[in-house]
């Protein structure tokens, strides 16, 4: 359903995107996890049209977007991370806006906008300007606004950020309900729970490249059985190496001043491992042991933590 290929994008010396090839086939749930600054929200506007790439194409329902953009946009819908409605106008006037623009007959707008309103705890409020909306409840319109038409691809900025468990719940259940009606849906987050909650398939993006992909299953058997530990404390990089060296089956991953990150079977070799730092008088301030999931493949893969 959607397929890019050697996409690029640069911001003056910045490469925001490159060269990422990416597929998505039709009902996926498609999750581009990332930091702030990866690249994703990038991503999501050149396959909207918001921006032009500097390289590479983008294919949708084998349509190519260069050739093609008003037929595409009428089977796309965008969903920013910020909030794109009117915030004057009620709920309902809004949805109503948004459905004719996208050429839905009034009478199917008018059961649709029933539809998601009681799906996402909103009717009753449909008369109330949005101005007067929660956070939350705004976060729902602006996903209801993306699917009022039923598009056949769905793009999701961070659709989850900012709001609260109840909401967030909420919003998963009807991203899935999308997908099982064979909509498609590229997502991005940087949210580790959401993507292992909602997505079919994973692909882990840093510094505008996409390192890897697959399923939590697929992506899991990188890191393997081992554990990834984390050991911050008073040690120069070089330091930190040669307190490594006996310990053979230990795989650096990201070595600098203070700090290093491992795989190893933490429950054998953490012990010594900090025995002989001590007895070579090295304070350490932490340890964090991680077991395989996803944020151990991130950890793997890029040397740092996901935070939010």
């Amino acid at each position: 359903m959607l397929k890019l290929t050697h996409l690029s994008k640069s911001f003056d010396s910045i490469k925001a995107v490159n060269d990422i090839d990416l597929e998505v086939k039709k009902g996926e749930i498609f999750g581009l996890l990332g930091p702030n600054g990866a690249g994703k929200t990038t991503v999501i506007s050149m396959i909207a049209a918001l921006l032009k790439p500097d390289a590479g194409k983008i294919y949708i329902d084998s349509l190519d977007l260069d050739t093609n953009l008003r037929k595409i946009k009428k089977m796309m819908g965008v969903v920013p991370q910020e909030m794109a409605f009117y915030e004057e106008l009620t709920a309902k006037e809004n949805l109503l806006f948004w459905g004719k623009l996208q050429g839905v007959s009034k009478k199917i707008l008018d059961d649709r906008i029933r539809f998601y309103l009681e799906k996402t705890g909103l009717l009753g409020r449909e008369n109330d300007p949005l101005k007067k909306y929660s956070g939350g409840m705004k976060r729902r319109i602006n996903l209801i606004i993306g699917l009022i038409h039923q598009p056949k691809l769905l793009l999701l900025d961070e659709p989850t950020i900012g709001i609260d468990v109840q909401t967030r719940l909420n919003i998963y259940e009807i991203i899935k309900e999308a997908s099982l009606q064979e909509t498609t849906i590229l997502l991005t987050t940087h949210n580790l729970q959401e993507a292992e909650e909602l997505c079919h398939r994973i692909g882990i993006m840093d510094q505008g490249k996409i390192l890897t992909e697959g399923t939590l299953k697929e992506l899991i058997k990188i890191v393997g059985e081992k554990d990834i530990v984390l050991i911050s404390g008073n040690f120069s990089a070089d330091k930190g190496q040669k307190m490594l060296a006996p310990f053979k089956e230990t795989s650096v991953i990201s070595l600098e001043d203070g700090k290093i990150i491992m795989s190893l079977d933490a429950s054998k070799k953490i012990p010594l491992l900090l025995q002989s730092f001590f007895k070579e008088g090295i304070s350490i301030d932490d340890v964090s042991i991680k077991q395989p999931n996803l944020e151990s493949v991130f950890l793997k893969l890029t040397g740092k933590e996901l935070r939010e």
